[in-house]
């Protein structure tokens, strides 16, 4: 979906309603720098030039979640009119994305014909599948395998349809539009952009915005 930038709108949708079971609790709400990590996000598309960020959570400002990701990124889409082009979806657990890196990926959604446009960095270790009893049932090639990250852009129609068409949980949006037959093309990301899932995560995160440690 190519659109004149002079011409797009763009949107973004903040998900930051997850129990934070593997971290100990709601992580959104912890603090990096004095701020917690979903004005981190929210901040982050707004000084990328997105015209307006809805969160959605337990925050000041946001909207009700739901019990999947998915559900929350629905009740985020429901907000947005329908005349938006373009909409960039991010997780609260990734304070460190760059505004440089939302503004690729909506540069990359302006002028090529894709649905969905997502940043990923090479896998460092050996992948293995393993069976529901841990046995090991086959390595997976790395040469063609990349570790994908938030923020995620979308074309607004690709991302309606995707969730009007599918049931079932995912853990992002680009794959729901890749079951529901739309192009999705990856773009270089970074290697900080680091997910806050455990507790060891913020303190890897801190130590970065603290310039004690470095990636």
């Amino acid at each position: 979906m190519s659109v004149p930038p002079d011409q797009a709108s763009v949107w973004g949708i903040v998900v930051a309603g997850g129990t934070g079971a593997r971290f100990g609790g709601p992580k959104h709400a912890m603090e990096l720098d004095g701020k917690p990590l979903w004005v981190w996000g929210r901040d982050t598309l707004v000084d990328a030039g997105v015209n307006h960020v809805i969160v959605v959570g337990p925050v000041p400002g946001g909207i009700p979640g739901g019990n999947r990701r998915r559900d929350s990124v629905a009740a985020g889409l429901s907000e947005i009119p329908d005349d938006v082009d373009f909409i960039v979806v991010h997780d609260a657990a990734r304070p460190l994305a760059k505004k440089e890196l939302v503004e690729g990926i909506i540069e990359t959604l302006m002028t090529r014909d894709v649905d969905g446009v997502v940043p990923a960095v090479p896998v460092r270790d050996t992948l293995k599948e393993v069976d529901d009893k841990d046995v090991v049932s086959r390595t997976l090639p790395r040469d063609h395998c990349v570790a994908v990250q938030t923020p995620q852009g979308f074309a607004a129609n690709a991302l309606r349809a995707a969730h009007s068409a599918l049931e079932g949980s995912y853990t992002d949006d680009a794959g729901m539009i890749e079951e529901n037959g739309g192009r999705v093309v990856v773009v270089p990301g970074d290697p900080r952009n680091i997910k806050v899932t455990y507790p060891e995560d913020l303190a890897v995160v801190r130590a970065l915005v603290a310039g004690e440690a470095d990636l």
